[in-house]
């Protein structure tokens, strides 16, 4: 039994990774990116399950309270990401490479390093909470709603970190499925608990940040297991649970790109609060919490398509397979492109519908249907912009992966968002991402064309070298 079950682990070893690099590109991406897509989706859910339940349950001037929490949570997602999403790249390229010591070694990392960042960030955040939040934007009406949900969400901010990078290990490790329940159960579990908390123990916002970190608890549990079992390729292992100063600087560099794409989201948004409280008050605000939320939703389908093809093009160019590096990424950009021009659809002719999910005050019903339809009104390029950062993210090539992370946002929304509300009002504001989405998209195109050239140029010469040389004994008749 023991020489079955060391042979079992030896044939695992080999068939997980090995089938990236020859199964059908299209069957891999299903297999992979629907998995995520349902994760993403109930991950999206899960933020849309908090905002319905306060702005139901608790009031308008709730919604811009939670609103005005989003800069520090992007914050604390981001040092989560630079970790995890490193961790993850590096892991599926390590398969590739069938270097499976070093991919444990990874994986201990990820973990010490989630660790200890949050307790700092936990630490750090505490200490100045109120002019933190007053910074981000938050006005005496809505303080009160913004420091009760962030306490409790910062002092489950350990949980929150393990939880999202373990969990984009398990997916890159070749488990999308088991990956995608853990984020069902937290969604599930949220669910339930929200109106639990809100309503039978009349706990209001604070409610809510309880039933998320209870939740996230719960799911890191059962991811932890799962990484935990020897007879997995890849799992905890003592021998390797030491931090490597080499590979966290690798992870991290990795990692860098998302971190400063969620660190440039915060300065965005803080901006945007400020701009917004400027010239709408309070519920222009709200307003923009309900379309951050709605919007998430779909662009958390586009990242449940990107994760899925992080570990395909990832072993791939690992394994030098450049054909099929492009070919993921090709289908990966035609139904993210499906998924956004969905969004634009909605948020065109259909916004009042998604407001009214969240909020029955016509005045903020009426700020943020308009916001709506200026937001997304070149949103179906967005698909393209959002797959090709993380496509050279995949690749671990960070530096390029960095700049058009903060294309975007640094680079042009931020001016937008300084220059134009000056001249168009709350109107600006709105106008501002639609202007940023098109410059992102046309420089994400550019860069893109370098690549695919390289990547052909490698691809020929690789035929080159597979060309038989004739054998010069041998002549014809």
């Amino acid at each position: 039994m023991l020489i079955f079950a060391r042979n079992r682990i030896i044939i695992m070893a080999e068939k997980i990774p090995v089938e990236l690099g020859t199964e059908k590109i299209g069957t891999l991406l299903r297999q992979y990116a629907v998995p995520a897509i349902i994760a993403m989706t109930a991950s999206s859910l899960y933020n849309m399950v908090d905002s319905i339940f306060i702005g139901q349950g608790v009031g308008p001037l709730a919604i811009s309270g939670l609103a005005v929490t989003f800069p520090l949570m992007n914050i604390s997602a981001a040092f989560g990401t630079l970790v995890g999403a490193g961790g993850a790249t590096l892991v599926s390229v390590l398969l590739g490479q069938r270097n499976y010591d070093m991919a444990k070694k990874v994986l201990a990392n990820v973990f010490i390093l989630n660790v200890t960042i949050g307790v700092f960030f936990i630490i750090f955040s505490l200490s100045f909470l109120t002019p933190i939040l007053r910074f981000f934007g938050a006005s005496d009406a809505t303080l009160p709603y913004a420091k009760e949900y962030m306490t409790v969400i910062l002092l489950g901010n350990i949980i929150t970190h393990l939880y999202f990078g373990l969990n984009a290990i398990l997916r890159s490790a070749g488990f999308p499925k088991k990956a995608m329940t853990a984020t069902i159960l937290t969604v599930v579990l949220n669910t339930i608990l929200d109106p639990i908390f809100i309503f039978v123990f009349d706990m209001g916002i604070q409610g809510a940040a309880i039933a998320t970190v209870l939740s996230q608890a719960v799911a890191l549990v059962w991811v932890f297991r799962m990484l935990s079992d020897k007879s997995r390729v890849l799992h905890f292992s003592r021998e390797q649970f030491s931090l490597d100063w080499k590979i966290a600087g690798r992870s991290l560099s990795i990692g860098m790109a998302p971190f400063l794409m969620n660190l440039t989201s915060s300065l965005v948004v803080i901006l945007m609060n400020n701009q917004l409280r400027s010239h709408g008050g309070d519920m222009a605000i709200g307003a923009y919490g309900i379309i951050n939320r709605v919007v998430f939703l779909f662009m958390m389908i586009v990242m449940g398509f990107t994760h899925g093809m992080q570990p395909i093009a990832g072993y791939n160019y690992g394994a030098k397979l450049y054909l099929r590096v492009v070919e993921v990424f090709r289908l990966t950009v035609f139904w993210a492109t499906l998924i956004t021009t969905l969004c634009f659809i909605v948020g065109m002719f259909f916004p009042e519908v998604a407001v009214s999910l969240f909020t029955r005050d016509p005045e903020l019903k009426a700020i943020a249907s308009r916001g709506f339809r200026i937001g997304v009104s070149l949103f179906p390029i967005v698909g393209f912009q959002m797959v090709t950062s993380n496509f050279f993210q995949s690749l671990g090539l960070a530096r390029r992966a960095i700049f058009l992370s903060l294309s975007r946002q640094l680079l042009f929304l931020i001016p937008s968002l300084a220059i134009l509300p000056g001249f168009f009002g709350v109107d600006g504001v709105w106008i501002s991402m639609p202007v940023s989405d098109a410059i992102a998209s046309i420089v994400a195109a550019l860069m893109l064309a370098s690549l695919i050239r390289k990547f052909r140029a490698e691809t020929a010469l690789q035929n080159i070298e597979e060309e038989p040389t004739p054998n010069p004994v041998t002549r014809n008749p």
